[in-house]
């Protein structure tokens, strides 16, 4: 049974107490390899580590283009490594080997793009009438605390890490608990890829009272990262305050899927399909509630509930299982598993699905829940959705936008005034129209409400992970 160390100072380390923690497998309940469980003092000295890096090191000094071949150094060995990575996260939280190395292609493009981004952006000259010359420039902050979620280990992970360390930042970068390998592997990869000591570091333990409070207590962070569930990111910023740390939060979401009745039906159901039972609806994009147009309803749904009940549902490890038969952990199963009764449907019925074998909820449909129900107002975080029939546009806007997140939302209709009416229309920071999770990785990520704070991506995640400074000069004598 391997075990996963820390990555502190460019080495792969213990715990300082020697403190191990086991890596479960939720397909087969059992453990699979030992990792390093790491607590205030190991947080202490990733801190200490990632400071000296960024105030000692070469890293925010040696210019975007040695950094951008460094890290397209690091992209050309997660490619190498791609099964690795893919497995591990299979193995840590029971996605589907094929969605697995999908993942790691999205991470190795997470890697590029930012090695590029950075070294190509341009800042702006701001000619002046007074004989003055004004300009921007972008400095680095220092050290950047990632934590990322266990839902997407490593993609999420590498859309943290590398916009910090492609701007000159260093960084500790604390996983998920319950799917820390594949931070490892990359913490190697990165060693093995020429990077300095000290500017990526892997820090694994469990938040409260722990690592990762402690990361983001730590005065030396100048910057938090953070995505994971809303109350979390709530405290999050609360702590962070105390030292006036910029946070940047990526929390839950509630996202409403909108089928007009001008819709492609094909296209439509393909995509509610995919959007809350890709990755067994553990995605805070999920399109977890269902609105379609009356005219169409029944219709729809036909074909939806066949589509759902014909998924392929096995051992998320062979490559033809389409829909995984364990959720991420059994904390997990047992929150998903309570969504399912009587007082969370509220006299809504399950159309199709409900509980599995082992730690899996089949896909489900729930029908007739009233719109107070639990299951329509909580981020279920599972292959759990609700569908409900509406009969206008005004009507489908307000059902969309009744909820306290706004992370995204979709919209199906070939009328193309009808598609930009309601995208506008709507309380939610990335609205897809006849499609689903398609990214451009230049446009701002994040969401209103309990969704989160602040932008990521692009010039976004520039503004976040610099200090933009004004440099004005005389040109002309006085």
């Amino acid at each position: 049974m391997e075990f996963y160390g820390h990555i502190i100072d460019g080495h792969e380390v213990p715990s300082l107490d020697g403190a191990t923690m086991p890596d479960i497998d939720p397909y087969t309940r059992e453990t699979w390899a030992t990792v390093a469980l790491g607590g205030k003092p190991d947080a202490d000295r990733a801190v200490a580590a990632a400071r000296h890096a960024f105030d000692h090191g070469p890293w925010p000094t040696m210019g975007y283009e040695k950094r951008q071949t460094l890290m397209h150094r690091l992209a050309d060995l997660m490619e190498q490594n791609a099964n690795e990575l893919a497995m591990a996260d299979t193995r840590d939280m029971g996605k589907p080997i094929t969605q697995s190395l999908h993942d790691v292609s999205r991470s190795v493009l997470n890697v590029r793009f930012f090695a590029d981004h950075a070294r190509m952006s341009t800042g702006e000259a701001l000619p002046m009438d007074t004989g003055h010359h004004a300009y921007t420039r972008f400095e680095p902050v220092g050290v950047v605390a990632a934590i990322s979620p266990w839902n997407f280990p490593l993609m999420l992970g590498t859309w943290k890490v590398m916009p910090a360390l492609a701007w000159g930042n260093t960084v500790v970068w604390k996983p998920a608990e319950d799917t820390p390998v594949s931070a490892t592997i990359m913490g190697r990869l990165a060693i093995e890829a020429g990077f300095p000591p000290g500017v990526l570091n892997v820090l694994h333990g469990y938040g409260p009272d722990s690592a990762g409070s402690a990361l983001t207590e730590n005065p030396d962070v100048d910057r938090i990262t953070f995505t994971g569930e809303s109350g979390t990111g709530k405290i999050i910023s609360a702590v962070a305050a105390r030292n006036l740390t910029p946070v940047s939060l990526e929390l839950g979401g509630k996202g409403a899927n909108i089928v007009f009745d001008d819709a492609d039906l094909d296209n439509a159901v393909h995509w509610a399909v995919e959007a809350i039972f890709r990755n067994a609806g553990q995605v805070c994009l999920a399109g977890s509630r269902l609105y379609v147009q009356r005219g169409i309803y029944e219709e729809f749904m036909v074909r939806y509930k066949a589509a759902a009940e014909a998924l392929t549902m096995g051992d998320p490890k062979d490559p033809a299982t389409q829909f995984s038969a364990a959720l991420a952990s059994e904390e997990h199963f047992s929150k998903v598993k309570g969504y399912l009764g009587t007082d969370a449907l509220g006299g809504g019925q399950i159309l199709t699905g409900g509980l599995g074998e082992g730690w899996s909820v089949r896909p489900t449909i729930i029908t007739d829940a009233p719109q107070d129900a639990r299951v329509v107002k909580e981020e279920i975080f599972g292959p759990v959705t609700v569908a409900t029939p509406f009969d206008s546009e005004a009507e489908a806007v307000a059902l969309a936008n009744d909820t306290r997140y706004g992370l995204n939302a979709m919209v199906f209709t070939e009328n193309l005034s009808r598609a930009h009416r309601v995208a506008a229309q709507l309380n939610a920071g990335t609205v897809w129209v006849n499609c689903f999770f398609i990214r451009d990785l230049r446009a701002p990520f994040g969401g209103f409400g309990d969704s989160g704070v602040g932008r990521e991506g692009g010039n976004f995640s520039r503004e976040f992970m610099t200090e933009p400074k004004a440099v004005v000069m005389q040109i002309s004598p006085a």
